[in-house]
């Protein structure tokens, strides 16, 4: 029988031109690897090219994976069983990590495949690194409800935690509604809680700041449309 192959999750850029963010054992290990599961196929050939542009992607085996298109994990695992390693490409961050790929990596475990994670940009830990909040004590919820009523209970309901267990609350948005959700934060919640914006991150024009919901409310809102942002919640 052949050695399993391993599963390297290969983290990638959060924002675009910022390649600078990726260390360089992630271009050596994505030139060995030629199967791949990808969040979006157009987006991964442009990032392993921009890697190396000596990798020949005609060569590779580029499998979708995403909410709408389930990873085909009978072939990820037989893969692995023929020696053979896999990567796995998000669209944007570390792979697994409010992003595609746990699926993928359950299969590894599930055949005693080697999963190895990669040093990379996580948007959420950058956020929480910069934000100034309990760094000790955190949760990620991920997206919110989408309607008004649903998504102010949530938002209560983290404020309400946070209080009682002294623990950051860490949440997102889809960009075109980050203004919808901030209004709703300083709407709905204390003016003494702490709110922390960290948007574009690693970018350019990244944005990172945090204030009291009653000082968010003294200054213009910022411009957040279309935006990638994390948003953070700490009640004092």
């Amino acid at each position: 029988m052949s050695q399993l192959g391993k599963v390297y999750l290969l983290p990638t850029v959060l924002s675009p031109d910022t390649l600078f963010t990726i260390p360089a054992y992630i271009t050596e290990r994505a030139r060995l690897i030629k199967v791949f599961f990808v969040e979006n196929e157009r987006t991964a050939r442009r990032f392993l090219k921009a890697l190396d542009r000596n990798i020949n992607i005609d060569e590779l085996e580029l499998h979708l994976m995403h909410e709408n298109h389930a990873p085909d994990l009978s072939m990820a695992k037989k893969a692995l069983q023929a020696g053979k390693d896999v990567g796995i490409l998000s669209e944007a961050g570390c792979p697994a990590i409010a992003d595609p790929g746990n699926l993928v990596v359950q299969a590894a475990h599930s055949i005693g495949a080697t999963v190895v994670p990669m040093v990379g940009p996580s948007s959420i830990l950058l956020a929480l690194m910069a934000s100034g909040m309990n760094g000790q004590n955190f949760q990620f919820t991920g997206y919110l409800p989408i309607k008004p009523p649903e998504r102010t209970n949530a938002i209560k309901e983290l404020e309400l935690q946070s209080q009682k267990k002294g623990q950051t609350q860490i949440f997102i948005e889809t960009p075109y509604r980050n203004g919808h959700l901030f209004k709703d934060i300083i709407t709905h919640c204390k003016d003494a809680t702490l709110l922390c914006i960290a948007a574009d991150l690693t970018a350019p024009e990244e944005y990172i700041r945090t204030l009291p919901v009653a000082e968010w409310k003294k200054i213009p809102e910022p411009a957040l449309h279309k935006r990638p942002a994390i948003f953070l919640l700490l009640a004092v």
